[in-house]
């Protein structure tokens, strides 16, 4: 166990990352669904009386169920991981209203990031840190894309709707102790600029900035977002954050989702980070890649120079997270590439002009 500040372990985050290949944690739903927990469980002593179903809100375990949070936090860890991701993938407003606990969300954030918090600093040693990434998710209502196949302008949310969730969250995780923030899982860019903007105006609260990592989804073998954008133009859409890293995960697997890793690797100035699946789902929604097999495919990656950050999406354990980590072990980080001054816009293709 070590105790360092904030700006400490920041420091340690960029110095390692230097060094070598991190990794991330991996899968939460699945690990969860393993658990077979019921209702009771979900509500615990904090909902106890609520007029709505909560089983499958998956974000409350971190308020009635911690052991079950602290017990997978410290599986990874000890698995290899070096970042914990928070318990919050939908612990904003709009996501929890599915289960009418809006007013839970600040507790919701707080919770799991004192959780993850508590793990990794019991994990870390003096020559060994571990770090808080506070997840963001995407939302189940999207800003680009209509509701209505019938009514192609119709938005099921508005812009400062998204905006004022991620600031309620973030405002939350920051104050829950994490290092980074991690939107990821992006399937709609315009959300996820919306959470960027929310991340960046915290600096006007007076508050530490922390790095931003962007993790977008690519959902098909088309290469692009669900919202319709290449890979390259999504980078030029959320550069001027300047992450600390930017990614994909989850949708595909890692054999699928190469090529589009290869391609972030070749445009972005920043470190590059995959967390894919376990493969693709079988026809009862599980997965069967094997750890070894996962791990293969990130080592492979790692040794082709187009990865800074490694870990596991959708169906992976902590066997996969210990496969990724020993197969990247003492492989060199990935050097961003110097690319030349140019003009570069994005609609759903890139657009480059030439200085």
């Amino acid at each position: 166990m070590t105790t360092m500040t904030r700006a400490e372990r920041i420091a340690a985050l960029k110095a390692t990352a230097a060094k070598r290949i991190l990794v991330l944690d991996g899968s939460w739903g699945s690990m969860i669904q393993l658990r077979k927990l019921g209702e009771d469980d979900f509500r615990g002593q904090h909902f106890c009386d609520h007029n709505h179903p909560l089983q499958g809100d998956n974000d409350l375990l971190s308020l009635t169920r911690p052991d079950v949070i602290t017990d997978l936090h410290e599986a990874y860890f000890d698995a290899g991981a070096d970042i914990a991701s928070t318990n919050t993938f939908n612990s904003t407003t709009i996501s929890q209203a599915d289960y009418a606990l809006e007013s839970a969300v600040r507790d919701l954030n707080l919770a799991a990031a004192g959780l993850a918090r508590a793990a990794a600093d019991r994990r870390a040693t003096p020559g060994n840190p571990k770090w808080v990434a506070g997840c963001i998710g995407p939302l189940n209502r999207t800003l680009s894309i209509s509701p209505d196949v019938n009514d192609p302008a119709k938005r099921a949310v508005t812009y400062d709707e998204v905006y004022a969730a991620y600031r309620q969250q973030a405002l939350a995780l920051h104050e829950g102790g994490v290092d980074i923030f991690l939107i990821e899982t992006v399937f709609d860019t315009l959300n996820a600029k919306a959470a960027i903007k929310a991340l960046l105006d915290l600096a006007d609260d007076g508050l530490e900035p922390l790095p931003i990592w962007i993790s977008g989804t690519i959902t098909d073998r088309s290469g692009r977002t669900l919202s319709g954008q290449t890979v390259e133009a999504f980078w030029n859409s959320v550069k001027h954050a300047k992450p600390f890293a930017v990614g994909l995960n989850c949708a595909l697997g890692a054999e699928i989702m190469r090529p589009y890793v290869a391609e972030l690797s070749r445009v972005a100035d920043c470190l590059v980070s995959a967390h894919p699946n376990a493969g693709l789902p079988n026809a009862f929604g599980g997965y069967d890649e094997e750890p070894e097999q996962t791990g293969g495919h990130l080592g492979e990656w790692a040794r082709s120079g187009l990865v800074n950050i490694v870990g596991g999406c959708c169906g992976t354990t902590p066997d996969h997270i210990r496969a990724i980590a020993n197969t990247v072990k003492g492989v060199s980080p990935r050097v961003p590439p110097e690319r030349p001054m140019a003009l570069r816009l994005s609609g759903l293709e890139p657009f480059e002009l030439a200085v």
